[in-house]
């Protein structure tokens, strides 16, 4: 039996297998652990690289907007689109404030002047009733039809006016208030006045004392109202016209920026290009010029004709509304010295003068209705204006003539001499005729010159039509005008 050989050699002539050397290879750079890594943290995770932060869509698109910027068509698409906003802002600020001033300008003509008129109608037929009123009561218990049918007419007109403006005025506002408190009073006032007529017909004294209560209650309460309705409607007035005159500079400045914008835009490209014109910020540049002499020459002609109708309109207006109200109630005083009797007085300012208080009140009516003709006829300016004036100012010295022989009369106790003088026929020479004759002419130059007013109104008015819509057009085809010219420059780049 063959034994294994002992010993742990291998036998002879065949030994153990051997791998080929292999060179020693350089790892992976190892980092180095910063000063600032904590203790026994191997150096590999100690100092690993932290991932960049991720960039916001706005900060990429700012980049790539810079970028953009540096090239030639990326000027052309920013100046394309500042051209086209500051075109589209003249036009929309153009729209806007000339539609402000039109909005202004056509309430003037058909709302706050017509107000204000309806309110001067309100008081004077309020007076003129009172006036009438007292007229008939002159007369005795047979009250003349032409005195009646004048109180009925001027008491339906007032009732008409007040209903007319109370469907104008805004709810809760204090115009509202008043013609709802003239309201109130006007039946009370009516039905003194009915009182007064009856008592009168019949022959008693009690019949003077309503007519005085009638007309304290006209002259204390009802007038100083409708005086109230028709300050506030002249205030509102004068509110339209403040809005619709003054110039819109804003769209001035903003057009002649962007007019300015495009002539540089253009300059550029000739520069750049040397080509004479791009038809598109041509068309945008002519586009831009008509809106801005459109909005300057229109809103010249529409502030001249309003100012034209403020000057030559509403202020001759107030003033032969003022005249004509101080006539009425200088007449008023006139009819109810007599009616009165001297049971009304009052004391001057040097305490010791006593005088009758309706003849006192006449001559400070008087001196008012001299001086409102006098202005009104240095404002009339043609001599349709003029005439009536100047024929209501005969009357009126006349009037005062005829008014100074019926006091006569009346302190010497000539009653009937001085009623006569005041009511009387025509050929006692009464001072009614004349206050017909000044109350006529006035009327006559009030519709001449509300005729000048509407004229001129609608003249300013007129001037702006057209003009936000226009403006607004036109500014959108200037925009699009500037976006064609550079894109005309930029596909010369594609």
């Amino acid at each position: 039996m063959t034994q294994p050989p002992k010993g742990s050699a291998a036998p002879p002539g065949r030994g153990a297998p051997t791998m080929p050397a292999v060179p020693p290879q350089a790892g992976p750079p190892v980092p180095q652990a910063g000063p600032g890594a904590p203790q026994g943290m191997p150096p590999a995770a100690a100092a690993a690289p932290a991932a960049p932060p991720r960039r916001t869509a706005w900060a990429e698109g700012v980049d790539r907007l810079r970028a953009g910027a540096t090239t030639e068509p990326g000027r052309l698409r920013i100046i394309g689109a500042l051209l086209a906003l500051l075109v589209v802002a003249f036009g929309a600020v153009t729209a806007l404030q000339m539609t402000q001033r039109s909005d202004a300008a056509d309430n003037v003509l058909n709302s706050s002047q017509p107000l204000s008129a309806s309110a001067a109608d309100i008081y004077r037929s309020l007076a003129d009733a009172n006036t009438a009123a007292a007229s008939g009561f002159l007369a005795g218990g047979q009250e003349t039809k032409e005195s009646r049918d004048r109180y009925d007419r001027d008491i339906r007109t007032a009732s008409a006016k007040l209903v007319t403006a109370a469907n104008s005025s805004e709810p809760g506002s204090p115009s509202a208030a008043t013609i709802s408190q003239l309201n109130r009073l006007l039946p009370e006032y009516t039905g003194l006045v009915e009182r007064a007529r009856a008592n009168n017909r019949q022959g008693f004294p009690l019949g003077g004392a309503y007519l005085r209560y009638a007309n304290e209650k006209m002259q204390d309460q009802m007038l100083p109202k409708a005086q109230q309705l028709y300050t506030r409607e002249n205030q509102r007035l004068s509110a339209d016209y403040a809005e619709a005159t003054p110039y819109p500079w804003a769209a001035i400045a903003l057009g002649l920026v962007a007019l300015g914008a495009l002539v540089w835009a253009q300059r550029r490209n000739y520069r750049r290009t040397n080509r004479v014109m791009n038809q598109g910020m041509a068309a945008a540049t002519a586009a831009s010029v008509v809106v801005l002499l459109w909005l300057a020459v229109g809103h010249t002609v529409a502030r001249a004709g309003l100012d034209e109708s403020y000057d030559h309109g509403v202020r001759s207006l107030n003033v032969l509304h003022a005249a004509q109200i101080a006539s009425l109630k200088a007449r008023g005083n006139e009819n109810l010295t007599l009616v009165s009797r001297g049971a009304e007085t009052k004391t001057l300012a040097d305490g010791k003068t006593t005088v009758d208080l309706y003849d006192s009140e006449f001559d400070t009516e008087m001196k008012q209705l001299t001086k409102g003709l006098a202005v009104a006829e240095n404002l009339a300016d043609d001599a349709a204006g003029e005439k009536p004036v100047q024929t209501a100012t005969s009357n009126m010295k006349e009037w005062k003539a005829r008014h100074k022989d019926a006091r006569a009369f009346d302190e010497q106790g000539k009653y009937q001499d001085a009623l006569d003088k005041v009511i009387g026929s025509p050929d006692k020479k009464p001072t009614g005729a004349c206050f017909d004759g000044v109350d006529k002419n006035l009327t006559i130059a009030l519709t001449h010159e509300q005729t000048e007013f509407k004229q001129a109104a609608s003249d300013g008015l007129g001037a702006m039509s057209g003009l936000p819509a226009g403006a607004a057009v036109l500014a959108v085809l200037a925009a699009a005008g500037a976006v064609f010219g550079v894109g005309r420059r930029l596909s010369e780049y594609r």
